[in-house]
């Protein structure tokens, strides 16, 4: 999806810029002009329309994510699609994803915790409800202080699909997902269920304490690494206890069954390895494995760009991040401001007052008496029209027409 909508309106929604740009969809910063808010609006790529598999997970990826409550997962506002262009509107955060942090080095034991603790709870919420997010990686954690004191995660960007389900490409091969953190079964295109999200929260553990993720260089070689090879001991990259090498181990076993019971759990375990080193500084890098790429190489290829949930082929692709949705530096203004340099200062109070004057007619036009009907003489309202009896009787009205008598 190469063309740039900046500028141009879709729905009632005002696009801005562009916040990020994949294979498979556009995620612009935009202005709902109705209620005069900023929103994130993800624009799929029209190449994608035509697909019916991926139109019918679009409008369930939706609907499933807009019945979501929770204060660790994005809201959505809006989906929709006009002129043949599918989109979906999000609530903009205010902050920078968890990958922009890692690539600053590994965190503390202690902020790792913090912040995937966090994760954990919006990841098991999702599976009660028989849902798994599928796309479970940094890009997709946005980290904001806007919130209160301590850093406030949000999870974005569903791949969202119903726990057991298989098939997670679309008609034309495309990968729904990010393969440097998806798990085997993920990619062998087996059932799913929440133990799928827990494997990706694992290497997002190891990510997040080394610096980068556990298996590197191409797309292949990564697939193969997370199909078939054991995840590298994280205490020979790092000077970290040995102990959160079976927790990391265990949360990416090939097998799901032998693998913690949910997400909570496995951050537990590792706040129990990582006891005595939680509250010290960043874990001082070791240097590389043996057959590794040293800690601090970055990913094969360009560094992506922040996009939305869904990646292209990933047999055609360098390994990247490629669904990704940073939020933009603060706006610094009202969301309102948009909406009120649309209408002047005088125009609220001209409008009241016509409104007034309106009212006051009306109330005087109801209130305005009919046509009166014809006063009757009043008998002792004045001294000259007191008439007796008598006179009454035998003097005919001014108004009488005479009656001739017959000879």
């Amino acid at each position: 999806m190469s063309e740039d909508l900046s500028g141009r309106r879709i729905a009632h929604y005002r696009i801005d810029g562009v916040l990020g740009r994949g294979g498979m969809s556009v995620t612009y910063k935009a202005t709902d002009v109705r209620l005069g808010r900023k929103v994130a609006l993800k624009v799929i790529g029209e190449h994608l329309a035509p697909d019916a598999e991926f139109r019918e997970r679009f409008v369930d990826e939706a609907r499933n994510t807009s019945a979501i409550d929770h204060a660790n997962i994005v809201p959505l506002y809006d989906f929709d699609e006009v002129d043949g262009l599918l989109y979906i509107a999000m609530r903009l955060v205010d902050g920078q994803d968890l990958s922009g942090h890692i690539k600053e080095g590994p965190l503390t034991p202690a902020r790792t915790l913090t912040l995937l603790a966090q994760v954990a709870e919006a990841l098991d919420m999702l599976h009660g409800k028989g849902l798994v997010h599928l796309d479970v990686k940094p890009a997709n954690v946005l980290v904001t202080t806007k919130e209160g004191v301590r850093e406030h995660v949000y999870v974005a960007d569903f791949g969202l699909t119903r726990r057991g389900a298989t098939g997670h490409r679309t008609r034309t091969g495309d990968f729904l997902g990010s393969p440097t953190y998806a798990a085997p079964e993920h990619l062998r295109g087996e059932p799913v269920d929440g133990r799928t999200d827990q494997y990706a929260l694992a290497c997002m553990l190891f990510a997040c304490l080394s610096g980068r993720p556990p298996f590197q260089g191409g797309v292949q070689k990564v697939i193969q690494g997370h199909l078939g090879q054991t995840v590298p001991p994280l205490s020979q990259l790092v000077a970290l206890p040995p102990v959160i090498d079976d927790v990391i181990r265990k949360g990416t076993s090939k097998d799901p069954s032998q693998r913690y019971a949910n997400c909570a759990e496995l951050i537990a375990a590792a706040r129990v390895a990582l006891a005595g080193v939680a509250q010290s500084s960043a874990p001082t890098q070791l240097g590389p494995a043996s057959g590794s790429i040293p800690v601090q190489s970055p990913v094969s290829g360009p560094t992506p760009v922040q996009q939305g949930p869904y990646q292209g082929a990933f047999g055609q692709q360098p390994l990247a991040d490629p669904v990704r949705l940073r939020p933009p530096n603060q706006v610094g203004v009202s969301a309102f401001t948009a909406s009120k340099k649309e209408r002047p200062v005088w125009f609220a109070p001209v409008i009241a007052a016509a409104a007034a004057i309106v009212v006051i007619v009306i109330v005087v036009i109801i209130l305005s008496p009919g046509d009166e009907p014809a006063r009757q003489p009043k008998t002792n309202s004045s001294p000259t029209l007191q008439l007796d009896d008598e006179s009454t009787s035998k003097k005919p009205l001014p108004t009488s027409v005479p009656v001739r008598t017959s000879r």
